[in-house]
């Protein structure tokens, strides 16, 4: 049984999924065993694979290619491939950024300073972060996302940036606690 589905990403980020010779485009089909039809007038993106064979690869294929559209780079899309990571995708209309003003003013308080929010709630997250459009989309996994996105929200409503590192600083220690106490009530023979 064969499997179609057609994505759209904007027609500037077509050069980057394509790559340098074609060699991220490549890359993405000889890893996830699919096809891409890229139409570099419209940016649309067709990818085709043998669902019998592969459900997840064609359907982390969809992902690495919404990714890459959605500003990241090919590298760091690709991270996709790995673990349980995921892309997750925030449209900054949903948080009242109706106007270009209000969504450059949302975009800023993400990025920060020469980009040192963004960076910082990477590191403390250990996600992968790109503003891009009217969009910030996060790449993790399920407990990375759930740090990033919270972060995200709480700047997007209004929250201080220092307050917001040290919420995920708190949930990481958290986290980690409870692996601890999960290791600590094992039987160990």
């Amino acid at each position: 049984m064969s499997f179609e589905k057609l994505i759209r990403i904007p027609e500037d980020r077509v050069g980057v999924l394509i790559g340098k010779s074609g060699k991220t485009k490549s890359k993405i089909e000889e890893t996830c065993s699919v096809k891409l039809d890229i139409d570099s007038q419209n940016g649309e993106v067709e990818v085709s694979g043998n669902a019998a064979d592969e459900k997840f690869q064609i359907f982390k294929a969809l992902e690495i290619v919404t990714a890459i559209g959605r500003g990241f780079a090919p590298e760091k899309a690709m991270r996709l491939l790995k673990g349980e990571n995921t892309l997750h995708v925030i449209n900054l209309r949903e948080f009242g950024g109706k106007s270009s003003e209000q969504l450059e003013r949302f975009k800023g308080r993400i990025i920060g300073d020469g980009g040192k929010a963004r960076i910082n709630m990477e590191n403390l997250s250990n996600s992968n972060i790109t503003v891009y459009g009217k969009t910030v989309s996060i790449i993790g996994e399920p407990t990375q996302l759930k740090l990033a996105v919270d972060a995200i929200e709480s700047l997007l409503s209004g929250s201080m940036h220092g307050h917001v590192y040290r919420k995920i600083e708190s949930a990481r220690r958290q986290e980690k606690f409870a692996r601890l106490q999960l290791w600590e009530n094992q039987d160990v023979f």
